[in-house]
């Protein structure tokens, strides 16, 4: 199989599994699944872990059994249960009311999170916090994009966490795999954090290209 192939199939296992944090959801992430799935990158996904789900949802796509903006339930990553909680969580009036100021105070910082996270509204979803509450805002657009801005400052200081520890581990052929799979993300992101957040980003190209590395052997 193809370096190459392997790599963008594990970028596109990557962005299913995180469909519920991308802004845009399965009508942004679907158009580039048609596009990069060739038939190598196809058969290399098939081998991945929720791997033959993602085949056949693009194979779905492709066919028009499924819109563009869409996927089958039963294709859903993780079950479906990110998806679920908010269908199944309706919020008080007195919910709406604390998350409404809550976002109103929200600041796109460690410390904005760690207060909307507190909140008892928040706490309710669980782990499916940012899915759950994406979801009960669809239809109050003007909450909705405060929510894109939580959902950015949380994605952006996630990968800021990953590429910190990734260049702490001893570098493999799969961490290096893994990198390039995730870089298009790192780009967008780490930049958010201004001079430190594109030296971090050059440390990780570096990480990344170091074939003289004791450690970078096969695992």
């Amino acid at each position: 199989m193809k370096p190459k192939a392997n790599l963008i199939a594990q970028k596109l296992v990557n962005l299913y599994r995180q469909e519920h944090v991308i802004l845009g959801g399965w009508a942004v992430l679907n158009p580039v699944f048609v596009e990069e799935a060739t038939d190598d990158v196809l058969t290399a996904m098939a081998d991945l872990p929720t791997g033959k789900m993602l085949v056949q949802h693009i194979q779905n796509l492709r066919s028009g059994k499924t819109p563009m903006n869409s996927i089958d339930r039963n294709l859903l990553p993780y079950g479906g249960l990110m998806a679920e909680s908010a269908v199944t969580t309706p919020l008080s009036e007195n919910q709406w009311s604390e998350l409404e100021s809550g976002l109103a105070k929200f600041t796109p910082t460690q410390q904005g999170l760690i207060d909307l996270q507190k909140l008892n509204v928040v706490k309710k979803f669980g782990d499916e916090w940012l899915i759950g509450i994406k979801t009960l805002l669809s239809d109050r657009p003007e909450l909705l994009e405060k929510w894109k801005i939580v959902t950015q400052t949380y994605r952006a200081y996630h990968l800021w966490n990953m590429a910190s520890q990734v260049i702490q581990q001893p570098l493999t052929e799969r961490t290096r795999a893994q990198i390039q799979a995730d870089m298009p993300e790192y780009e967008t992101f780490l930049p958010m954090f201004d001079e430190a957040g594109r030296q971090l980003l050059d440390k990780l190209r570096t990480f990344m290209k170091d074939t003289k590395h004791p450690t970078a052997k096969e695992d």
